[in-house]
């Protein structure tokens, strides 16, 4: 093996990430704490024959990656929560139509401007329930470079396997330290390409049909092929119907292709578990924290454990459930009101043994408030 080694920030190895994944188009507006997943990738794509395009805005970014994929190319944006925001109608669009991208959003404090250059996990729930209608999403995270070069990747993976667009939320934190990354060899992590239809051009094309596996194969855009796209409900022609039955049909599809397969898209990482009586569950740069209080909680004989999530949704109850059904408390980590919180409390048997430990005030959360939060629940007797 002939890994490459690099030192960088985890924006630089969510863009090494993007272009091993076979990224070859990229639109953006640049926004504090993303921008430098848009400056590596205005220097690396024209070096490999790929796309670099800075938009007027961040609503002009994913529709233009959102043209660029119907054409058959792996596209990604990157941003931050009020960019984020300003991408909700073309996300809903990209999951209706089923089009494969990648939108990376590295929080920040907000609401509204908030604070650009501190940190923030603020927008998970942004990330499921932004753009409107019953639909599902998928959005994964991670705590280090390894992971978030890995995670980018998968997320890549994901998009082309299921038609759907990919959140990736990572944090400032995260973002912007710096830390030993391994660049794998071509081939080491497994690639998913595009599933082209095998229906000869002049013959009718369904671009909305599934397969019996669920997937749906695409001709690119502007091909040998003449389809709708649109953001309507619409039959397998893509046309747009308010045919109830078929209206009925197409809402399923989009949330089941996500939802039935759970089990496939859910990434998590545990650390001592095995025998943990209490339970850390965290992600992002706060699972950090989160682990360093485990390892030192350890070493003084102490039966804790850590669950850290990667994928956030389709949120993973069944993992939650399963490895918390033994503990005597779960303590979320998280640097928000509770998002996550909220979702474990409906995963686990006993909501009332969940506990939040947060900080939402632009400072990453610590070990010691970690440690303060528990004393204060081993201080009830729990």
């Amino acid at each position: 093996m002939n890994n490459q080694v690099k030192f960088v920030q985890g924006n630089e190895a969510c863009a090494e990430g993007a272009l091993y994944a076979g990224l070859d188009f990229f639109a953006g507006y640049p926004i504090t704490p993303s921008t430098e997943i848009a400056e590596r990738m205005s220097i690396q794509l024209p070096k490999i024959g790929g796309k670099y395009l800075q938009m007027e805005d961040e609503i002009a970014s994913l529709a233009a990656i959102i043209g660029a994929s119907l054409t058959g190319h792996k596209v990604m944006t990157a941003t931050s929560g009020p960019g984020f925001s300003l991408m909700q109608e073309a996300l809903g669009f990209a999951v209706m139509a089923e089009i494969p991208c990648v939108i990376v959003n590295v929080q920040r404090g907000g609401p509204s401007t908030g604070n650009p250059t501190h940190v923030s996990q603020g927008d998970v729930n942004q990330a499921r329930w932004g753009t409107h209608g019953d639909h599902a999403i998928v959005a994964l995270t991670a705590s280090n470079h390894q992971d978030v070069f890995r995670v980018t990747v998968e997320a890549f993976n994901i998009a082309e396997t299921y038609r759907t667009p990919v959140v990736l939320l990572f944090d400032e934190v995260v973002g912007h330290m710096r830390e030993k990354l391994t660049i794998p060899e071509p081939g080491e992590i497994p690639l998913v390409e595009r599933l082209k239809t095998s229906v000869r051009g002049g013959v009718d094309y369904h671009p909305y049909l599934p397969r019996e596996d669920g997937r749906l194969p695409m001709s690119d855009f502007g091909g040998v092929h003449r389809y709708n796209v649109t953001g309507l409900f619409h039959d397998m022609w893509g046309f747009p119907t308010d045919n109830p039955k078929i209206v009925q049909g197409l809402l399923r599809h989009l949330v089941d292709k996500i939802e039935n397969n759970s089990h496939k898209i859910a990434m998590y990482k545990e650390y001592y578990m095995e025998d943990a009586r209490r339970i850390l569950i965290s992600y992002g740069s706060a699972a950090r924290s989160a682990l360093h209080v485990v390892e030192n909680r350890r070493s003084r004989g102490e039966r804790l454990g850590l669950l850290e999530l990667q994928t956030l949704w389709p949120f993973p109850y069944n993992v939650v459930k399963e490895r918390c059904s033994g503990a005597r408390s779960v303590t979320v980590v998280e640097m928000n009101k509770g998002q996550i919180a909220d979702q474990v409390k409906a995963a686990v048997d006993d909501p009332g043994k969940v506990f939040l430990a947060n900080r939402v005030d632009g400072v990453l959360i610590t070990p010691t408030d970690i440690r303060n939060f528990l004393r204060v629940i081993q201080g009830r007797g729990i």
